[in-house]
């Protein structure tokens, strides 16, 4: 029997990290008990993504780990807070990615274990599959949510060649158990009364499915390794792992201080900080829990080592920024409407049939290369802009998405209309050809410079409230997964 499992991976958070005090000393006045949970941070989304963009960036850098050397035959994104109830967002994610139009995509949702059930769908069917989770939850001000929730991403890909982690199995039960829920037309989640979501839900349906997995491949719990328990408080996972014969020490840190519980794809985000922690023969527990739970079992290969070139949660936590500017936070959630001027006072509908016509370069950042000279430009277009060419009609597709770029030149403008004030924009300077103007997202006013080091990131240009249209282009950022450009790290204070 052919062996399944892990390939690579890919995780983000965002680059934004929202002080819990802040939240806290916001909201003493009416609720001071929050003051108890104000420790750490929450990974926040900027003006610009959400579970799309985040799904787009953590994927990037799963294939990228993969040098281009295998095909991905399919496509799953699972989150509760996807953009489009009746666009696929799937496709849109495999579009930006630069995967063949004969992709499968799909998906998937309605619950807070989809990544773990996508994951297995994935494991247990053929070829090559990418499973992305994401979410960006809203939370009512001044909530215990608004403390304890973050948002990030997580990317798997699963094949049956040069495997990190071999599949063992799993098994999952549901249960229409309700500790929050959130319908199909309400911005935020209703949460139940905490111990009875706890004693009532989690420590009755998890311990039962883990035992069940255990059995079912004769594995003790004293053997398992790593125990992913994504949904639970650290003090509530470790009391699951107790009652399943599972030592406490291989109860992997929940996060909670550094990014918070990131839904649909924390279990995905917590299986990338245990891939680059585990060694050969660890027996890795990942659990999903929802609505019922799913429980997959994963051994570690002799090629385990590898995971340590990839980027996984680690990496991604160390190169955040500190803000504690709460009012900030409110504005790019919705949750308070900023006076931005006659600025603002226009109609943005996009045009479908130019946007369908320019997918490739909006959507995936494709620009051309000149087949007569050699020379890369972005845009494509019909005319080669190099002086001593300029052939008509000999562009062929040139991917411009992971070039390594710098700054050419740039305007932080503060008349302009931006969300995050100032706006900035300028000449992107790409390693071996090519110059385009772009918007520049995640700076903090000061901070671009000429020749500065940039990435390319998948955002959101603009939503269209009228016609509730959301637009994504690619912007140029700081530079910080290590496996697309060099390091980039800092702190800003709103």
């Amino acid at each position: 029997m052919q062996h399944r499992g892990i390939v690579s991976f890919g995780a983000y958070v965002p680059r934004r990290r929202l002080a819990r005090k802040a939240i806290g000393t916001a909201n003493a006045w009416v609720s001071p008990g929050l003051a108890s949970a104000a420790r750490g941070d929450r990974a926040i989304c900027a003006h610009d993504e959400d579970s799309l963009t985040m799904a787009v960036e953590a994927s990037r850098l799963a294939l990228s780990a993969l040098g281009g050397s295998k095909a991905i035959d399919a496509l799953a994104f699972a989150s509760t807070t996807m953009p489009f109830a009746d666009r696929q967002n799937a496709g849109l994610i495999a579009e930006a990615v630069s995967l063949p139009a004969a992709i499968r995509s799909t998906d998937a949702g309605g619950s807070l274990r989809a990544g773990v059930g996508a994951l297995r769908t994935a494991l247990e069917g053929p070829g090559n599959s990418l499973v992305v989770a994401s979410d960006k939850r809203l939370t009512r001000p001044g909530s215990a949510q608004e403390m304890r929730l973050g948002d990030a991403a997580a990317a798997i890909v699963t094949g049956s060649d040069a495997l990190i982690a071999d599949y063992i199995g799993g098994t999952a039960v549901s249960v229409d158990f309700t500790d929050h829920y959130r319908t199909s037309n309400a911005d935020f989640d209703y949460q139940l009364e905490e111990r009875w979501a706890r004693d009532e839900g989690g420590m009755k349906i998890i311990p039962s499915i883990v035992q069940e997995l255990l059995v079912q491949h004769e594995v003790s719990g004293e053997a398992i390794a790593h125990f992913v328990a994504a949904g639970l408080g650290g003090r509530d996972a470790k009391a699951v792992a107790g009652r399943c014969g599972i030592a406490e020490n291989a109860v992997t840190s929940d996060l909670h201080a550094e990014c918070g519980d990131t839904g649909t794809g924390h279990p995905l985000l917590l299986l990338t900080k245990v891939l680059q922690s585990a060694v050969p023969g660890d027996l890795i527990l990942v659990m999903g829990y929802g609505q019922g739970a799913e429980a997959l079992l994963f051994r570690a290969t002799d090629q385990i080592g590898a995971a340590a070139a990839m980027t996984g949660a680690d990496a991604m936590l160390e190169s955040g920024v500190s803000d504690d500017n709460y009012l900030r936070f409110l504005s790019f959630n919705g949750h308070v409407a900023m006076d931005w001027g006659m600025r603002d006072e226009r109609d943005n509908r996009t045009a479908q049939s130019a946007f369908y016509r320019h997918r490739q370069t909006v959507t995936s950042c494709t620009g051309g290369r000149c087949i007569a000279c050699d020379t890369p430009q972005f845009p494509m277009s019909r005319v080669c802009v190099n002086p001593d060419c300029r052939e008509t009609d000999t562009q062929q597709p040139e991917p411009f998405a992971d070039k390594l770029a710098s700054v050419k030149s740039f305007t932080e403008d503060w008349l302009a209309l931006s969300y995050n004030p100032p706006l900035m924009y300028g000449n992107v300077r790409f390693q071996g050809g090519g110059v385009a103007m772009l918007e520049f997202s995640d700076f903090e006013p000061g901070e671009v410079s000429v020749g500065a080091p940039l990435a390319m990131q998948f955002r959101i240009k603009d939503i269209d409230e009228r016609r509730q249209f959301r637009r994504y282009c690619w912007k140029a950022v700081p530079p910080r997964a290590p496996s697309l450009q060099s390091e980039h790290k800092g702190k800003t204070n709103g």
